[in-house]
């Protein structure tokens, strides 16, 4: 810098050329990067990226808190400058909510004990600021004229890795891990509802909103988290007349929720699909989806049923951490399956994780139940960020786009959604 000054350069040139500089070095970074992905076994067949280059998206109902919350959404995205890509303002919030969400984990050892109060306020701020973050990225998208499948796959996506942490969050906050299984099917059907949401989208062509959904779902936990943050023993206290704890009464009425959602969508299910003789989008089977999950859960239970060292007492949060990104991934196969409008395939390699747990505990547990969690996690953690990051790779390239990056527009494009 200071030769530049001596050879009387102008210290603005020289903060452009810095600029210029690191902006290649990120381009090259990237190019880099793209070239190592190419290099991974493709996860998508030529007809499916076809299809999805093809897609619209497509959705009706409107949920309690909507026409509210559009307000807010519209304004706030005014604020989001224009070069900031979509996808960009999605992976920004999800990581903010992981990081709260972890955190309450860790601090409340899994779910068992309560924590500093301020946490609770943070995970409670973290999870406000995905939901912002998540409702304006379509809008950004649509201003600046940057929407692609794309963006609905990676919405999609993110909410189902936010799922897993959201509903693992909210058992932490009212130390649900004192009761295990109330947690385990609590955060099961927690998973089924997404999943169920997400099949009926398979079956029908349209993604259905009901007028409670996924923003009173997650206004429900940052009330949950406030209240923990103003008096976290209050869970601890006795529900007067049916005498349980209200740590329990809360977990039941997320249960019931989570049954209620999916029942719902079950019933738009039984009435048939929008193919070819009632079929799904794919033109198969309405009912075959429901292998996949119900593989999970049956693997699951199996898993937390038998475990000899009592790995769900034990390791709540980090067991049912490990069922939640399997979880993740087949969703994200399904979400794909429908705007691809492809068949589900019969097996995924993210339920090795699961199986190997089974085996494992039939053998006496001949690996630490504990050592075998970790193993599982983050191997299924690896399987899910390949698979996803793949995709998107791929789709990049079929659509001639950079996933985080999009041209600048002159101006914004005026948002005539409501």
């Amino acid at each position: 810098m200071s030769a530049d000054l001596n050879t009387g350069r102008n210290p603005t040139s020289v903060l452009h050329d810095n600029v210029r500089q690191i902006t290649e070095r990120t381009h090259h970074l990237e190019e880099s990067t793209r070239r190592a992905l190419q290099c991974l076994p493709d996860v998508l067949t030529e007809q499916q990226i076809r299809r999805l280059k093809e897609h619209k998206y497509a959705s009706e109902g409107t949920t309690l808190l909507d026409p509210l919350m559009q307000k807010f959404w519209k304004r706030l995205v005014e604020y989001c400058p224009l070069w900031v890509a979509p996808n960009l303002i999605t992976i920004v919030g999800l990581i903010i909510n992981i990081g709260t969400s972890v955190l309450l984990m860790y601090l409340t050892n899994g779910a068992k004990e309560p924590c500093t109060r301020w946490m609770y306020f943070f995970t409670a701020l973290g999870l406000f600021i995905y939901q912002s973050l998540d409702a304006i990225d379509g809008k950004q998208a649509r201003r600046t004229n940057s929407s692609t499948p794309l963006g609905e796959l990676f919405d999609h996506g993110c909410d189902s890795v936010s799922a897993v942490f959201v509903t693992l969050a909210g058992c932490c906050a009212v130390q649900l891990g004192l009761y295990p299984w109330v947690m385990f099917w609590c955060c099961m059907s927690s998973y089924i509802a997404f999943y169920c949401a997400h099949w009926q989208t398979y079956v029908s062509g349209k993604l259905r909103f009901g007028i409670l959904d996924c923003t009173e779902a997650q206004w429900s936990f940052i009330v949950i988290y406030l209240i923990s943050s103003i008096t976290p023993k209050f869970w601890s206290t006795t529900v007067p007349m049916i005498n349980i704890p209200s740590s329990v009464f809360a977990g039941l009425l997320a249960l019931c929720s989570s049954v209620w959602s999916a029942a719902n969508n079950i019933r738009t299910i039984s009435k048939g699909g929008c193919g070819r003789n009632f079929s799904s989008v794919a033109g198969t089977s309405i009912i075959f989806p429901i292998w996949p999950i119900a593989f999970l859960i049956f693997l699951a239970y199996i898993a937390s049923n038998y475990s000899i060292s009592h790995s769900l007492q034990e390791h709540t949060a980090l067991h049912l951490t490990c069922y939640g990104i399997v979880f993740s991934k087949i969703t994200n196969r399904l979400i794909i399956a429908h705007m691809s409008k492809s068949p589900l395939d019969t097996w995924d390699t993210a339920y090795y994780g699961p199986v190997a747990v089974c085996v494992n505990q039939y053998f006496n547990c001949f690996i630490k139940e504990e050592i075998f969690l970790w193993i599982f996690l983050i191997y299924n953690l690896y399987d899910l960020l390949r698979y996803n990051i793949k995709v998107c790779q791929e789709l990049c390239d079929a659509l001639d786009i950079h996933c985080f990056r999009i041209e600048v527009p002159i101006a914004p494009t005026p948002d005539r959604t409501h």
